[in-house]
């Protein structure tokens, strides 16, 4: 996985599966889905549409893992 970058949440899907657009990406509109890290399972951190993330990109860059909310 690559560094983090700053998302918002955009949807909340079943599954803890989330719908997020990256802040580089605002006028593009372009989104990925992503997944709750697992410490943020652990620890009980919701995450609701709306919510500043950030996300750790896998490889193809079509989908991350929230790691943190800001």
């Amino acid at each position: 996985m690559n560094t983090g970058k700053e998302a918002v949440v955009i949807e909340a899907l079943p599954g803890l599966l989330f719908r997020v657009r990256l802040e580089e990406n605002k006028d593009s509109g372009g989104t990925l889905l992503a997944h709750l890290a697992g410490k943020m399972k652990l620890h009980h951190i919701r995450i609701v549409p709306g919510d500043r993330v950030t996300v750790e990109l896998s490889p193809d860059g079509t989908r991350g893992r929230i790691v943190r909310r800001l």
